[in-house]
């Protein structure tokens, strides 16, 4: 069986999320690359490691999580460190999202939908998507 693999974006309160709820609805399995993205930064994974070694143990909260607003102010304010904390996240993320992506391809799903956020540097992804859709 054919699976196609859908784009999905759009900016803050456009009613992406209830669009994505509607596809749900109609069988088809989403991925959302935000959800992802909070995974793929816990303690023991990967860019985990990599982000406390280039960003310092302040930026950790007392549990040993990241403290995504004191990271936030860091990349918020020198885009340098920005692009350092992509690169670190983005190939775990999109790993991530292929490793689902096999999955439902497997589990015979025909249309997987990549919830994905605007900013995201979606070149390596995009040329697998049979179709984009823009929420706005």
């Amino acid at each position: 069986s054919i699976m196609f693999l859908v784009g999905l974006s759009g900016g803050i309160a456009t009613g992406k999320s209830t669009v994505v709820a509607m596809l749900r609805e109609l069988g088809c399995a989403v991925i959302d690359a935000d959800v992802i993205a909070r995974e793929v930064v816990r303690p023991r994974c990967k860019a985990y490691q990599q982000i406390v070694h280039h960003f310092g143990p302040e930026i950790l909260l007392e549990s040993g999580d990241i403290n995504r607003q004191a990271l936030g102010n860091i990349i918020f304010s020198q885009p340098q460190k920005r692009q350092l904390l992509n690169s670190i996240t983005h190939p775990e993320i999109q790993k991530e999202m292929l490793k689902q992506v096999l999955k439902y391809f497997v589990l015979g799903y025909r249309y997987v939908i990549l919830d994905i956020p605007l900013l995201f540097e979606t070149k390596r992804l995009t040329k697998f998507m049979k179709y984009t859709v823009l929420v706005y």
